[in-house]
């Protein structure tokens, strides 16, 4: 049986349609990628957040030192992790749990420069971690989190570079 020209293109226009909603949708949902040059926030043995895991945030709703054993090096730094479970969490998509700002102050970043920080002065906003200097500092970032985090974005492309 022979397919009729109109109904051939008539598909064919509609899979185009589809699939590019498709696309469009997943670029959507799509992490933005880190800033070209980004530098995560590490002590001098090249450990970031403190050692701290960034996926027990998420999960555990609180700050949990990671160890040793369960590590995963990504963007420079070494990330240490509670559980080989957290690791690999971690791994399969490192731009949902890693803080914001190379893991650096995201109140010091919305001034305009980078800044240590207190990994029990955190918050997650919108699905991401934030980091603060100390509880005093946390406590100026959340009388306007969205106006921070709005100049933060603004800030971080070239902070990140310097």
């Amino acid at each position: 049986m022979r397919v009729p020209l109109t109904l051939r293109v008539g598909f064919a226009a509609f899979a185009f349609g589809f699939l590019t909603l498709n696309l469009l949708t997943i670029r959507t949902l799509t992490p933005a990628p880190m800033v070209a040059g980004e530098v995560i926030n590490q002590n001098p043995a090249g450990v970031a957040l403190k050692g701290y895991d960034p996926v027990a945030y998420f999960t555990e709703g609180k700050p949990v030192k990671g160890e040793r054993q369960f590590q995963h090096k990504w963007m420079g730094a070494t990330w240490w992790f509670s559980s080989a479970a957290n690791r690999d969490l971690f791994v399969a998509n490192p731009a949902k749990y890693s803080p914001q700002y190379g893991g650096y102050c995201a109140y010091g970043v919305s001034e305009g420069h980078k800044a240590p920080i207190d990994p029990k002065a955190w918050t997650i906003v919108d699905g991401k971690l934030y980091l603060n200097y100390d509880s005093g500092v946390q406590e100026t970032w959340r009388k306007d989190t969205p106006g921070h985090i709005s100049k933060a974005d603004k800030n971080w492309p070239k902070i990140a570079k310097d």
